[in-house]
């Protein structure tokens, strides 16, 4: 058998002895931080989904306009 790890030891002595004292305040400052984060989220998804739709009208509107799908006409007669 290898000898008793002493970071076992102390972590055994730990879980048996008395537990710290939590704040008062730890879970309402929890709760208060994960709304926070689920807000920002929330708010950098939609500006997100609004950036592509404003990209895909731009290119709607661009290509619209432009006629880029149509191939251009050829105004020079083939050299023959």
């Amino acid at each position: 058998m290898s000898p008793a790890d002493p970071r076992e030891a102390q972590v055994r002595r730990l879980l048996e002895g008395p537990y710290p004292a939590v704040p008062h305040d730890l879970a309402a400052g929890a709760a208060a931080r994960g709304d926070r984060l689920l807000r920002r989220r929330r708010a950098v998804r939609r500006f997100g989904w609004s950036l592509l739709w404003a990209v895909l009208v731009g290119f709607v509107v661009w290509a619209s306009l432009t006629g880029a799908w149509s191939t251009p006409s050829s105004e020079v007669s083939p050299p023959w």
